[in-house]
């Protein structure tokens, strides 16, 4: 059984999440360059035994799309090509962003670490991969 991998895919960042060997447990990974992605992707794809690649959908609260959304699904694209063997899903990742500052908050962090926008895009990738396991 291989590694589920979720990304928080935004134009300058993207946040990287990841399961245990037992797909149990999601975990932040990193968070990367969005220019830098795919090269990432690349290596650590096989390291890590990755099956499916979980994308965050973009959507405003009226369902409608945001500006991102457009290049989500692009990138889901580009992952499809790249990586035809891994399943590649979509999944609605409203409030995340509000999530994540909330746990960082509820954690204890300072509010100098709370401004760490790469901190919130891996607990948002987090956020997105434990949602996507809950539904399975």
């Amino acid at each position: 059984m291989g590694r589920k991998l979720a990304l928080d895919f935004g134009i300058k960042r993207t946040g990287i999440a990841i399961t245990d060997e037992l797909n149990i447990i999601a975990s932040g990974l990193t968070t990367v360059d969005s220019k830098e992605l795919m090269t990432f992707l690349e290596k650590i794809v096989p390291e890590k035994k990755v099956d499916t690649i979980v994308l965050g959908e973009p959507k405003r609260l009226n369902n409608e799309d945001s500006h991102v959304t457009q290049n989500v699904r692009f990138l889901k694209e580009d992952l499809e090509v790249k990586f035809p063997a891994l399943k590649i899903v979509l999944i609605d990742e409203r409030f995340t962003s509000k999530m994540a500052f909330q746990s960082m908050i509820d954690g204890g962090l300072s509010k100098k670490q709370r401004q760490n926008k790469a901190l919130i895009d891996e607990i948002s990738a987090t956020l997105i991969l434990q949602s996507y396991m809950n539904q399975l």
